[in-house]
């Protein structure tokens, strides 16, 4: 490789990331999904014949569709805001104080740097400022976040700064456990590793209170 490819490639081992937000083109939603489709199709065949496949062959012959239809619709979906969940909160009128954790939310990514999956739990925690949401709307904004290219630090704090929007509280945690498969599959090759990362905000920056949560969510792991 080039020094400069060699550079980007130490990049992606290293998981770096550059901002909260994914970094879309402003031009990102000109096409609709089925032009989408259609032009990812093309390019997944070449890069199967390129590599040598058989398209011919008929349990490769509708690889390319498939694969741009699962890219659009699916493990990407999340780049589109049109699919962004809504998020109702209700007046919190049983003056519930404490904390509430939803944790072992299932969560499926793909690494920008490889197109690669991440596979794990995130477990979120907040403290109602007077609202709440309903607890299915905190799985379905880790699926919405997760559903794009991402780097686990920028998707853990996507997750907290959309519920702390959605809530109208600073008082939100999230810590993500997930393997990598760019690490798992490849390079290193290391299938025991997972990558933990979190994001505490509000009392949850409270040693007492960040504890509290840990212990619900049984990582012994210091942050």
């Amino acid at each position: 490789m080039t020094n400069s490819e060699d550079f980007q490639d130490e990049i992606g081992n290293n998981h770096i990331a550059t901002s909260a937000k994914n970094p879309i083109r402003d031009d990102a939603f000109e096409l609709t999904d089925d032009q989408k489709i259609e032009l990812i199709k093309k390019d997944v065949q070449n890069i199967l014949l390129t590599l040598g496949m058989d398209l011919t062959d008929d349990s490769m012959k509708g690889t390319p569709n498939r694969v741009a239809k699962m890219f659009v619709k699916e493990i990407f979906g999340g780049l589109n805001p049109a699919k962004k969940p809504s998020a109702s909160t209700f007046d919190n009128n049983y003056k519930y104080g404490e904390m509430l954790v939803e944790k072992n939310i299932t969560l499926y990514s793909t690494c920008e740097h490889h197109l690669l999956p991440i596979i794990g739990r995130a477990h979120i925690a907040y403290i109602s400022s007077g609202r709440v949401v309903g607890l299915s709307k905190m799985n379905r904004i880790v699926d919405y976040f997760a559903k794009r290219p991402q780097v686990q630090e920028r998707l853990t704090m996507q997750i907290v700064q959309e519920l702390q929007k959605v809530l109208g509280t600073e008082d939100v945690a999230c810590v993500i456990d997930a393997k990598h498969l760019c690490v798992n599959s490849r390079g290193i090759r290391d299938i025991e590793s997972s990558t933990v990362t979190s994001e505490f905000c509000g009392k949850f920056k409270d040693e007492s209170t960040r504890r509290e949560f840990l212990d619900y969510i049984k990582l012994e792991t210091k942050f």
